[in-house]
């Protein structure tokens, strides 16, 4: 019979250990069941900490600075305001469309007739002024603006003196009075005399024959004996 040794093998170990170990192999599963993560794993509790803390003050700096980037692009965007433009005496402004008030003294047949081919040429603005209707005598009568320039064609022909102020615009001689509601333009060289009223409101220049001289061109026959002041220079 052979008689056995109570020490083990190297490298066993003995019951006792084993029973011991196996309370921190418990307590290590226990830790891994609460946290997570597998038994024996860092658990980088420190690193994970300041990583988020880095990442939260990251944002907290860049939402004001993202908002405030966002405000400077959109001012640069943005168009500069334009201020409106005052009205000048070369650029169209508002003005009245009512009806403007004006007598139409019966005309004969050959003046009628004139008058309406006439009226037919002429031009839808006078400068920068818009036409208006008017109250009576549309086939004879026209206005432009507000304070409204008129046109009478079929008036009285009127008397020219030596020392008459004349003028010769687009071919055709006008007769210039100042009255006290402002210029007063006439034809002095055509068959059927035509008037333009420009009222004191408007620019006091001859200049507003211009347009309304090519439609009596086209329109309305001159005569042969014309004021000697009419002849051009």
């Amino acid at each position: 019979m052979r008689s056995t040794k109570s020490g083990q093998p190297d490298g066993h170990q003995t019951q006792p250990e084993a029973a011991a170990a196996q309370p921190e192999a418990a307590e290590s599963g226990s830790e891994a069941a609460a946290t997570g993560r597998p038994a024996g794993s860092p658990t980088g509790a420190g690193p994970d900490r300041t990583t988020r803390q880095a990442a939260l003050w990251a944002t907290v700096v860049a939402l004001p600075l993202t908002v405030l980037v966002a405000v400077l692009v959109f001012g640069q965007l943005s168009p500069d305001p334009v201020e409106k433009p005052a009205a000048t005496p070369t650029s169209a402004a508002p003005q009245a469309t009512t009806p403007v008030q004006m007598a139409a003294p019966g005309l004969a047949e050959r003046p009628a007739t004139v008058c309406r081919a006439l009226l037919s040429r002429l031009p839808a603005t006078l400068r920068d002024l818009g036409q208006r209707p008017v109250t009576a005598g549309p086939e004879q009568n026209a206005a432009y603006g507000d304070p409204a320039i008129t046109l009478a064609c079929g008036v009285a022909r009127p008397a020219v003196s030596a020392v008459a102020d004349l003028w010769m615009v687009n071919n055709v001689c006008w007769l210039t009075e100042h009255r006290d509601g402002g210029l007063v333009l006439t034809t002095v060289d055509r068959e059927v005399p035509v008037r333009l009223s420009v009222p004191a409101g408007q620019e006091q220049t001859v200049q507003w024959a211009a347009p309304v001289s090519e439609s009596l061109v086209a329109s309305v026959p001159s005569v042969p004996d014309v004021p000697t002041g009419c002849a051009e220079g």
